[in-house]
């Protein structure tokens, strides 16, 4: 099987371990991915904020490609997933911002395409079968907690998320691979890392309480599926010490793809320990 994959932009950057992980995973399982052509930003945080159309036409314009591909399109950003959600709200509602974004664009949004998450596809039938399947290291012994924030859960008529006050998808993958999935009850609060440059202080307080909060409830590790997440989480802990790693990554570590230690050097917290 095939999907299309919109990367973003931080999986070129910042997230490069997510993005490394995540291709390593799928190699793994025997799932193709391929990039579609000449990708743009989805705009982030920012542009929604700057112009509503601006907000909405970067990420149509990936839409339209990707319709253009004529597969599902994954999409590992939270932040990217979202704002692509968004997008295709706008356009299958074919409201006056529907027509315009087609027209501008050069595109008729047909029957469109399937836009996915990681935990998304997580939750498609025999996925997590398969990655139970290929377990060659059970990371038994291993307590994490799943971390979901804001973006992939909210608001659920967008997302399409089924249980978005208590998502499971990451915990199940999880034990799959033999580690111990806990419950807490912070895994859709937000990490506040949209307030990272402009306001660090309250990004800081949200980021030492939720990670103060995974240590209580006796997690080596958080898990997460957004790059943005990681990063905030990763370096305003305080000095806690606990890992934030990618759901790719705790599967990657499982299913013993190559080269995933090199995923660890892009932590703060160094993860490697967790896995000796």
């Amino acid at each position: 099987m095939e999907l299309s994959y919109y990367p973003g932009c931080t999986a070129h950057s910042t997230a490069w371990e997510f993005n490394e992980s995540t291709h390593g995973v799928f190699q793994t399982l025997g799932y193709g991915l391929s990039e579609i052509p000449d990708w743009n930003c989805c705009g982030g945080a920012s542009a929604h904020n700057l112009d509503h159309f601006v907000g909405l036409g970067l990420p149509a314009r990936n839409l339209g490609i990707a319709q253009r591909e004529g597969r599902d399109v994954l999409i590992p950003c939270a932040a990217c997933f979202n704002n692509s959600k968004k997008a295709e709200a706008a356009l299958a509602e074919n409201d006056e911002d529907g027509r315009k974004l087609q027209e501008v664009l050069g595109f008729t949004w047909g029957k469109g395409v399937g836009i996915l998450s990681l935990v998304d596809w997580l939750e498609r039938p025999g996925v997590i079968d398969a990655i139970r399947a290929k377990v060659k290291k059970p990371l038994k012994g291993l307590k994490l907690v799943g971390y979901y924030g804001c973006q992939l859960v909210r608001p659920p008529g967008l997302t399409g998320a089924g249980s978005w006050e208590n998502p499971t998808t990451m915990e199940r993958a999880c034990e799959a691979v033999g580690a111990q999935a806990l419950d807490w009850s912070y895994k859709v609060d937000c990490c506040g890392a949209d307030l990272g440059l402009t306001h660090g202080d309250r990004a800081q307080t949200l980021c030492t309480r939720l990670v103060a909060r995974a240590k209580e409830a006796g997690a080596d590790a958080i898990v997460v599926s957004c790059g943005l997440c990681q990063a905030n989480l990763d370096m305003r802990q305080g000095g806690q010490n606990v890992p934030v790693l990618y759901i790719t990554e705790v599967l990657g570590e499982s299913l013993q793809v190559p080269g995933r230690e090199k995923w660890w050097k892009k932590h703060i917290v160094d993860p490697s320990g967790l896995f000796r």
